[in-house]
Formats: structure tokens, C-alpha cells, sequence
């Protein structure tokens, strides 16, 4: 039998589920995170799942994992120290950038420079030049180089990035000197330009490239530990980690180009949401994402989910495909407080997180949080992860009594005070993926997931107008589910730069083949197999003149059938939707992409046996909620317990192992088939 583990670590929790291909059964579980060191939570959780399957460590075949490290080393200022080598008269390159300053008009003023990830007493010259068009200039002055490398050595370096000018036209010199790196110093690790990112724009190149070589040494030193671990344990399978864009890479390939990772956690809910949706019969889906210290939405769209070609990580902002997913510090540990100063409410973002956690979780928790107030309110009963867990209600009174207090209301008033407040903000994230970039929200479901998901997406799917609202099965270990359901994906991008007008489908498709094969060959290096293999392709395009680019994805089908007018043609169609108009102005092909995918897992929904629409077998006892500013009688069901086609009239309460559904007072939730639950407005009248 075949096993794939899902393993995706959260700020508060580390969650966990596990695949039995054959029969589409699974075993989930949750255990709290260690941040001091991220893999003695991960073996705590394998082996208890393992011990709940009945299986070993020998058992599963692939260990699928979504990761914070790489993201963590850089919003921690925790990355490795890095030498740069650039081209000479390029060595402020770091420092100029982009001359960008964030905020309002006098940003400037008040605007604290982040310290760039290479310093610039850790960057150097060299001598040597390729043109414009990769022809080399000047060559390469090796002894200058030498000398220039130990200088970074004596400067105690822990990571080196190589990033000359040109270079994506033609690496010569920097593959030169990264072999002189590996005498000069050895077992050094070494990012190159024209590897990690051969696209034009000098400064994001270098940008990207000096990214990757600074979580390089964090992330091989977890991936290596984490894989040790896993071998004490018996696995012999294959480890893959989540990349940016929700594809999977093995974790070599992970240890080598860290930075495709960076966005690894929260992939892994959109590639779950993604799968669930694919089973559930929706095809436009807005994901809400909540965990304990922050809220992730993302738009998928025709079973498509959005991509973008940069990774924002804190004020970094690198060159790197990822989903295109927003955050905001919203989550169940996120701290209410009311500032002196304006008397107002606050949520967030400062968030409790793990350690000490809600004043609920009685570890040590002072201050008031988004749980605790769904405590008060009966929203959270007192017993969690399937009765393992105990909350602390009468704490969570006292803690959430000291807002009510310094507001002058009352307890039920300020803790929904600080429910609406979080609904708020999680709306604002949605409204920047759906409304700003042109979408109608009522268009799209809305699916809420992680452990405090679907607590909040009755709610904020009223907000949105995003109906019905969405409690996948095991929400809260969805992340995981992601993490085990999606496929290996690479790719490879070379600039083109070059008007439509003066182009031929000749010209581009003889590049795209070339770029095809390059990628074709690393999913084969990996053992994917050549039939399982799919290729396409990314364009870049833009009106001449401009200095952003939209990026359209292609199949070489629909390119050899419609040729470069149908791409210009969708071109126009998306600038439209985007900005509101078009241009009378040449079109210019900037960058072009070659995607390889493997054959996606062919996991089954698992079907519920078929109920008569009555809950009543389902149902724990009654209780009571405060919604809508009174107290009113609602119902606790066991989720697991729920059939096919069963009705639940809100208010009420669904418990499961990993999350709880709240269903507000006027709506109706509805058990799909696969046993998702669908919530409604209620009929009126």
C-alpha cells in the first residue's frame, strides 16, 4: 500500500494528515508547534498519526511538507551573512535599488531603510563584462577575483552570491567564478544569477539571488536534520517540499533554490482548498485561511488559482513565482487591547502564538484573544481536539473582561466587539483579491479553513456577499491535506524582449521547446515518469514603454493554434480587466517561462453514507450563543457523526477533531456528499 503524509507547521499548531492511496481513507492530527525547532513537533505528530494507521515509518512513500523556515530567517533578521560579487562599477547595487520609498509623500522622512541582505562592506568588484547582447567584452580577471574572495573569506561570510551584469545572456563568468569559489572557499554555498533568476532587470536578479544564498544555509541545515530524523525513524521514501507557486520540489532541489519556498506555508491551504473544490463541484473558490497568528485569502478561478511573479516577504520582495495569497495579522491568538490614546478597539496583529497562547488554553496566557472571545460568546466550546483538549472559560471572562471594562460595556458586547473587528479585517484581505483586481466576490464560494476558519466564515461571507460558505472536511489540517494532494512542478525563465510586431510563432516556439526540455529533464531527474510529465508556458507582455508586465499562461496547443495575435488578444482582454483601459501602443514580449508539471495524485473524495436530513443522530446536546446582540439556543453537533444530505438550522455549533463551524442564527448548513458542509442564508418569508 501506498502512503503519502501531508506535514504543513503552523505558528501555533503543526498539522498533519495521512493518505492511503488505495482506499482514499485518511488519519489526521494536530500537535502543538516547536518553534525553537520546528522538527521535534513534526516527529511528535508522525508518530502518533503512524500509531493511529497501524503503520511505520517504512510505510509511506512520500513525505509532503509545507514550511515557514525560509520565511521565518527572513521576517527574524535571521538569514546568513552574504558575500556579493558583482560587476565592477556595480558594487551600490543593494543600496540604489530601485530608489522606491514606501508610504505617503513625505515617506521619505520617516522611513527606516531596511539593512539590504548583502551589507555593502560584504560586496564586491570584479573585472570582466558581457554586452547586452551576451557577447563577452571584457575578460574575466581571475587573480582579481581570487583576491576579492578572500577578502569575503576574512570577512567571515556564510553564503556567497555571484550576480554580473548580463548575465542571463550568458553565465560564462559567473559559472568561472563559482569554481574558483569552490577552491577559494570550500564548502561554501554558492548562488548564481543566471541560475536562480535569467531575466533581465539587474537589481531584482541580484535581489533574488542574494535572497536565496541567505536562507540557504537555514534551510539546508532544517531539510538535512528534518531528513536524518525521518531516516532514524525508518522512512525511506521521498521528501518534497511546497514551493511558493503550490507545486512540490524535492528537498534537494529545495536546499539548492531556498528561494521558491518562501511562500511554502500558505500554498498549502490554497493547493487543499483547490482539491476540495475540484470534489466539491465549485470552480470559483475565495480562500480563507485562519490560523493562530495570522489569516491567509487567496482567489482561485476556474480551478486556477492565481499566480504572481514576485514573493513579498515582510519588505522584501523578490523575482520568484508564488500563489498569489495576502496576509493580515488576524487569527485566533491575535491580542485585543485598547490603546490610551484613542479609547478604540484594537485586534492584532501582535498575536499570543503558541507559547503562552489564549488566556483559554490555560498555558500561561494573560492576554485577552480572538479565541477567548469566541469562548465567552459559546462560540468555541470548552472542549477541543475532540475532548483532548480543555478550555478555560471563566479565564477567558476575566481576560476579555478587562476590554469591556476600558470601553464601558458590557462582557458579551466587547467580545463580539472584537469578533466583528477581526471579520473586519479579514474582509479587507478579501476585498484586495477579489474586488481590487477586478473580481466580483459574489461570484466565488468562500471556503474557510485552518483551526479558526470556520468560526469566522459565516460571517465574513455575509460580509462578501460569497455564498455558500464553505466548511471543507477536516478544515483544520486542510493546509496538510494541500501539501499531500498537489504534484512536483519546475520551471525555467529566460527574458526575450522583443515587439510583438518583429516577432515570429517560429521564434518563440524554437525558445519554449528549448526551455520545455530543460525542465522536462529536471521532473525526469526527480523519477517522474515522461508520461506524467505536462508542459506550459508563462508569457510576459506589455505596451511598449511600459515598465510592468502581465503575465499570461499558455499551452503550446493553444499558442501554435491561435498564434501571437491570440496572445496579444488576451493581453488586451486582461490589461482591461486589471486597469480599466487599453493602449494604442505596440506590444512588447518580455519574459517568457516554461513550466513542467507532474500527473496530480488521483486522491478520492471519500462519499457519506446518505442520511434522511434530519441531524438528530449527530446532535451533542444544547447550548447557548450570543449572536446578533442577543442570547439565543443553539444546538452542538458532532461532526463525524453527520450524513450526506442532513440540514442543520442555525445557530449552531459543529465540533470535529482539528476545527469548529459555527452556523450563524438566520442560515442553514447543508452536508454535501464528501461531507463538506454548505452554509445559506436562510429562505425568507
Amino acid at each position: 500500500m501506498t502512503y503519502r503524509l501531508g506535514v504543513d507547521v503552523g505558528g501555533t499548531f503543526t498539522d498533519l494528515l495521512l493518505f492511503d492511496e488505495a482506499s482514499g481513507a485518511f488519519w489526521r492530527h494536530k500537535t502543538p508547534s516547536t518553534p525553537h525547532d520546528s522538527s521535534e513537533g513534526i516527529l511528535t505528530g508522525v508518530k502518533a498519526i503512524m500509531a493511529q494507521a497501524g503503520i511505520t515509518a517504512e510505510d509511506i512513500t512520500y513525505f509532503l511538507h509545507g514550511t515557514t523556515v525560509a520565511t521565518n530567517a527572513v521576517l527574524e533578521g535571521k538569514g546568513a551573512r552574504v558575500g556579493l560579487v558583482t560587476t565592477q562599477g556595480y558594487r551600490d547595487i543593494m543600496q540604489i535599488a530601485r530608489s522606491f520609498v514606501p508610504g505617503g509623500l513625505a515617506a521619505w522622512i520617516v522611513w527606516p531603510k531596511p539593512q539590504p541582505l548583502a551589507r555593502l562592506e560584504h560586496t564586491v568588484e570584479v573585472p570582466g563584462r558581457m554586452d547586452a547582447q551576451g557577447r563577452e567584452v571584457a575578460p574575466l580577471d581571475e587573480d582579481a577575483v581570487r583576491a576579492a574572495l578572500r577578502k569575503l573569506k576574512g570577512d567571515g561570510i556564510e553564503a556567497l552570491t555571484v550576480s554580473l551584469m548580463n548575465a542571463y545572456l550568458n553565465g560564462a563568468h559567473e559559472a568561472r567564478i563559482g569554481q574558483i569559489a569552490a577552491e577559494e572557499l570550500p564548502g561554501l554555498p554558492v548562488s548564481l544569477s543566471n541560475e536562480v533568476l535569467p531575466e533581465m532587470q539587474e537589481y531584482e536578479r541580484t535581489l533574488s539571488t542574494v535572497a536565496n544564498a541567505a536562507v540557504r544555509p537555514v534551510v539546508s541545515k532544517y531539510v538535512s536534520n528534518l531528513r536524518d530524523r525521518l531516516a532514524t525513524e525508518g522512512f525511506k521514501g521521498r521528501l518534497s517540499l511546497l514551493r511558493s507557486d503550490g507545486g512540490l520540489m524535492s528537498s534537494q532541489k529545495a536546499e539548492e533554490h531556498p528561494v521558491n519556498i518562501l511562500m511554502s506555508g500558505p500554498a498549502g491551504g490554497v493547493t487543499g482548498a483547490l482539491w476540495v473544490a475540484k470534489n466539491a463541484g465549485f470552480e470559483n473558490i475565495l480562500t480563507l485561511d485562519v490560523g493562530g497568528t495570522s489569516t491567509d485569502v487567496a482567489l482561485i478561478q476556474g480551478l486556477e488559482p492565481r499566480r504572481q511573479r514576485t514573493t513579498e516577504v515582510g519588505h522584501l520582495s523578490v523575482r520568484a513565482s508564488a500563489l498569489d495569497v495576502k496576509t493580515v495579522g488576524a487569527g485566533g491568538g491575535s491580542i485585543a487591547h485598547v490603546p490610551q490614546l484613542t479609547g478604540a478597539l484594537r485586534v492584532g496583529p501582535e498575536s499570543a502564538g503558541a507559547v503562552p497562547g489564549p488566556v483559554a488554553y490555560n498555558k500561561g496566557g494573560t492576554l485577552p484573544t480572538v479565541t477567548d472571545a469566541n469562548v465567552v460568546l459559546g462560540y468555541l466550546p470548552e472542549d477541543l481536539l475532540g475532548g483532548s483538549f480543555k478550555l478555560d472559560r471563566e479565564g477567558a471572562k476575566v481576560a476579555v473582561q478587562t476590554i469591556a471594562d476600558a470601553l464601558g460595556v458590557t462582557l458579551m458586547e466587547a467580545a463580539r466587539g472584537i469578533i466583528d473587528i477581526v471579520n473586519e479585517n479579514m474582509f479587507g484581505a478579501l476585498r484586495m483579491i477579489s474586488v481590487q483586481q477586478g473580481y466580483d466576490p459574489r461570484e466565488f464560494a468562500l471556503m474557510g479553513f485552518g483551526g479558526a476558519g470556520p468560526l469566522h466564515v459565516n460571517a465574513v461571507a455575509r460580509l462578501m456577499g460569497s455564498w455558500p460558505a464553505i466548511s471543507p472536511v477536516s478544515p483544520g489540517v486542510l493546509c496538510a491535506l494541500g501539501d499531500a494532494t498537489t504534484r512536483m512542478r519546475t520551471e525555467t525563465a529566460r527574458s526575450f524582449s522583443r515587439l510583438a510586431k518583429d516577432t515570429s510563432i517560429a521564434d518563440l516556439v524554437a525558445v519554449l521547446d528549448e526551455m520545455a526540455a530543460q525542465t522536462r529533464s529536471e521532473l525526469l531527474a526527480d523519477g517522474i515518469p515522461e508520461d506524467q510529465i505536462n508542459s506550459l508556458f508563462e508569457i510576459d507582455v506589455r505596451y511598449a514603454g511600459q515598465a510592468f508586465e502581465v503575465p499570461l499562461t499558455i499551452t503550446q496547443d493553444i499558442l501554435e493554434a491561435d498564434g501571437i495575435e491570440g496572445i496579444l488578444a488576451r493581453f488586451d482582454e486582461e490589461h482591461l480587466r486589471l486597469f480599466t483601459f487599453n493602449m494604442d501602443t505596440p506590444h512588447e514580449i518580455v519574459n517568457l517561462r516554461a513550466v513542467a508539471q507532474g500527473q496530480a495524485p488521483a486522491l478520492p473524495a471519500t462519499e457519506l453514507p446518505k442520511g434522511d436530513g434530519n441531524p438528530a443522530a449527530a446532535k451533542i446536546r444544547d447550548h447557548t450563543v450570543w449572536i446578533d446582540g442577543a442570547e439565543r439556543a443553539a444546538v452542538i453537533y458532532d461532526r463525524a457523526k453527520l450524513r450526506q444530505g442532513d440540514v442543520i438550522s442555525g445557530p449552531a455549533i459543529i465540533t470535529e477533531m482539528d476545527s469548529t463551524t459555527l452556523v450563524e442564527h438566520d442560515c442553514t448548513a447543508r452536508v454535501d456528499a464528501v461531507g463538506n458542509i454548505l452554509i445559506t442564508l436562510k429562505a425568507k418569508g
